[in-house]
């Protein structure tokens, strides 16, 4: 299965990417709140090099209520996004942006996925993204359906075990998945 040519992805293409569970470790019951926290995916950084190449924009979407609930500040989560972004181009591959909604679950902002804000606000500041041109790679529902609110295609990540999903493709990880896009 190649997926590039299935769905023909050039540069025209929008790559959006969750960043807990898909770029980097994701803690149970906490919050990645400072960089000794932080453990980047095995292969990752050479995944996200490789969808450099392919996709016109790689933009990350991240809900942090950890920001809202006082355990971290606007501050912490910008010096965590500029080290994943280091480590990217380090591995030759790119962030364009990240979108974070630091709002707290309970405010039922549309900001936070799965409400659409942050899509939206990115085809604000790129307005050539073509939602049916996109795709939303992510390890919860929230994450697939934020995608299919705005008509991207869709990919789940799972760490083994069955897995009931709308998304439109399963992967273990952001590696696989990009081997099928070779």
């Amino acid at each position: 299965m190649n997926l590039r040519e299935d769905m023909n992805i050039d540069k025209s293409w929008t790559l959006f990417l969750d960043r807990d569970g898909v770029i980097n470790d994701r803690l149970v019951d906490d919050y990645v709140k400072e960089i000794h926290e932080l453990k980047i995916i095995e292969k990752v950084p050479d995944a996200i090099a490789r969808f450099s190449e392919l996709f016109g924009r790689i933009l990350v979407v991240t809900n942090q209520q950890g920001i809202g609930r006082g355990r971290m500040t606007v501050e912490d989560l910008l010096v965590l996004h500029g080290f994943i972004e280091d480590v990217i181009q380090k591995a030759g591959g790119r962030i364009d942006r990240f979108y974070f909604a630091p709002q707290l679950s309970t405010e039922r902002s549309n900001y936070r996925k799965p409400g659409t804000g942050m899509g939206l606000k990115a085809q604000r500041d790129y307005p050539e993204i073509d939602f049916s041109k996109s795709i939303m790679v992510g390890d919860s529902e929230t994450d697939i359906e934020f995608g299919k609110k705005l008509g991207m295609k869709t990919v789940m990540l799972k760490n083994g075990g069955n897995l009931l999903t709308k998304a439109d493709y399963i992967f273990g990880g952001l590696w696989e998945f990009s081997q099928h896009l070779i």
